[in-house]
């Protein structure tokens, strides 16, 4: 069955004043007629002039509206800008603009200003503060061939994409006796990138894997570390001879250096669970609020050092970023950290995770994850039985309330938290070290393990 297509709606619309001053002219002229009072016509005729002359130009353009906003590197804390702007293409003056604007509640606006005409409608004008700004109407008028610029600034609490609209605007005309129909404008997406927390690690990785880098591997070559004094050997190069060893010994001596190779640093983030609340960047953290900000601290760390930074997402998506260095790859990171999100799955993802993405043995593999489920704790097993070099961050907060149900939720809890410990100490016994994210130097004493560790018999790969 085919359903009729609905006729559009009317651009432009009369107002309840339209209709009360054409009924109030016409019952005035009527009655003028039967009761033959000329002082009624009198009466009636300032509403008819009145009326015929506000509808002497018509308005047919119906309002643009459209929202924008500032493109630059937007930090969780930092200050974020929005425009949404309402223009008049057509030759008749707008008397009333209403604007309204949706505004993601982690983008929290405080000041609002009306480029060309004031703020009404109980808004508050440029300067003062407010919680939000969300969702209050804006009004101004609007010439022609002109735009009015609503300017909202704020805090931007958050990371990720954050919607600035979906922004709307009803305008009057002809002084009050027609309104337009609603124009709503397409939202635009705001990026907040995550703020990088303090993070260093002076330790060396365990075993470097590229041909150039800043850590010394344990291969001689062309480097800064001195491994030693060996006798000279054709191909090498004169400026390696120790002159005073080979006075001494009257044979030519080299000094031998180890070489510089980079790391592969492998980021693998658990999205399997989330707990605990968002409170922003000024309040609390939840486990994934962690994830991401150590995410980044960790990738900008070793990128600055001239390492390889691989992202991989334990999950159902199993969402992955290739390594690569520098500062384009830092960008890259902060870009796909925005999407990040917790996704349960009801299969092991270890072999859609793994299956087609081969860890590179020498890789240093960091586990960001809370510990909320088995499948995470059997994950950093099997990577660790596969020889690889695995560190695991516990991102669950230290804080983390318990139910506020009444009854055995509080033992439950308890109970759980001692299955976790037991859980987390199966790990370390396994060699899999296990540490809380703090910041700076979160990762130095597990790294020096490590990198000791590095040198004792390794297990075949997967």
């Amino acid at each position: 069955m085919t359903t009729p297509d609905r006729p559009a709606p009317a651009n432009w619309t009369p107002t309840w004043a339209l209709g009360r001053a054409v009924l109030l002219t016409g019952l005035l002229l009527v009655a003028a007629v039967l009761l033959g009072r000329v002082d009624l016509v009198v009466l009636a005729a300032p509403f008819a002039l009145g009326t015929a002359y506000a509808l002497r130009r018509r308005p047919t353009e119906l309002p643009q509206v459209w929202t924008s906003a500032d493109e630059g590197h937007l930090v969780e804390g930092g200050e974020v800008t929005g425009t949404v702007s309402v223009g008049n293409p057509g030759a008749v003056p707008y008397d009333v603009a209403v604007l309204r604007t949706r505004v993601s509640p982690w983008l929290r606006m405080e000041r609002a200003s009306l480029a060309g005409g004031a703020v009404a409608g109980g808004v508050p004008s440029a300067g003062n503060r407010r919680p939000s700004l969300a969702d209050r109407p804006f009004v101004t008028s609007v010439t022609p061939d002109t735009a009015i610029d609503l300017e909202l600034a704020g805090t931007a609490l958050r990371w990720g994409r954050h919607r600035l609209g979906p922004a709307g605007a009803r305008v009057a005309a002809a002084q009050g006796l027609l309104v337009s129909r609603a124009v709503i404008a397409e939202p635009t997406r705001i990026r907040v990138y995550p703020k990088t927390e303090p993070f260093e690690a002076v330790e060396a990785m365990p075993r470097a894997a590229g041909l150039v880098g800043a850590h010394h591997s344990r291969r001689p070559g062309e480097g800064g570390e001195l491994a030693g004094v060996r006798v000279f050997a054709p191909g090498d190069r004169l400026r390696r001879i120790d002159w005073r060893v080979s006075l001494r010994a009257r044979q030519l001596h080299v000094a031998a250096t180890l070489s510089d190779r980079d790391a592969e640093v492998v980021v693998l983030l658990d999205v399997l669970a989330e707990a605990g609340r968002s409170g922003g960047i000024a309040g609390t953290a939840s486990v994934l609020d962690t994830t991401v900000r150590a995410a980044a601290a960790i990738a900008e760390h070793y990128l600055h050092r001239g390492d390889r930074v691989a992202l991989l997402e334990y999950g159902p998506s199993a969402r992955r970023l290739r390594p690569a260095t520098g500062r384009r790859q830092y960008l890259t990171v902060l870009e796909w950290l925005l999407d990040v999100q917790a996704q349960s799955s009801p299969q092991e993802p270890y072999d859609h995770v793994f299956g087609l993405q081969l860890l590179s043995v020498d890789a240093l593999v960091v586990v960001l994850t809370p510990l909320l489920e088995e499948r995470s704790a059997q994950m950093l097993a099997r990577l660790a039985r596969s020889g690889r070099f695995v560190v695991a961050v516990d991102t669950l907060p230290a804080d983390l309330p318990p139910p506020k149900d009444q009854g055995w939720a509080e033992v439950a809890y308890r109970l759980w938290r001692l299955d976790r410990d037991t859980m987390i100490a199966q790990l370390r016994e396994h060699g899999v070290p296990v540490v809380p994210w703090a910041g700076a130097g979160s990762l130095d004493q597990v790294l020096r393990d490590v990198a000791r560790l590095a040198t004792a018999p390794r297990v075949g790969g997967r």
